[in-house]
């Protein structure tokens, strides 16, 4: 289980045994991780992130009572959230259908769910490769879209040290992936 994983769900789960200031960081952290995880999918729809944020997190407050503490939390709220992003897609393509071609709008079904998973799959294997001082800037502001000073605070490093950390972690994983297509 990742941290962020690990963390959502432990305040999740005391938001839902009453303790309301485990709730209220649970609603800002997911916040937090929604609009990186949404950001990603609206690049074309930047002003509807917000909203669909706000969409979500009513959603998986008036649902909270259907997650089982047995499966991955994170799984739960991406499919939340993409039932979200299905219907937003649905209301844009029923008032935009006169200007805007169908397929644009719904590339987002253009992929499987076979090969995102594969994607996360092997890039999760090639950042198990890099030492955490690259690893942990590139997942917090590339993967899960915190900023500088939040990554700088969720690692324990300082800003410049993250920035270093997100490029060299870059060159690194792009020799990663040179060397593998070599090797092929």
């Amino acid at each position: 289980m990742s941290e962020r994983e690990t963390q959502l769900r432990a305040l999740l789960i005391g938001g839902l045994g009453g303790d309301e200031a485990s709730y209220h960081a649970f609603l800002k952290n997911l916040s937090t991780h929604l609009r990186g995880f949404l950001r990603v999918r609206l690049a074309r729809l930047p002003d509807d992130v917000e909203d669909l944020v706000q969409e979500t997190l009513l959603a998986v407050h008036n649902q909270r009572h259907t997650y089982d503490p047995g499966q991955p939390l994170t799984a739960w709220i991406h499919a939340i959230a993409r039932y979200k992003l299905v219907d937003l897609l649905r209301r844009r393509a029923g008032r935009e259908v006169l200007n805007d071609p169908l397929d644009e709008e719904l590339q987002v079904f253009a992929v499987s769910d076979n090969d995102a998973a594969d994607a996360r799959r092997d890039l999760g294997k090639l950042l198990e490769q890099l030492p955490d001082r690259q690893r942990l800037p590139i997942v917090h502001m590339k993967l899960e879209g915190l900023s500088v000073a939040e990554a700088a605070r969720a690692t324990g490093m300082s800003e410049a040290a993250v920035k270093v950390g997100v490029h060299r972690g870059l060159k690194a994983l792009a020799a990663l992936i040179r060397s593998n297509d070599e090797n092929r």
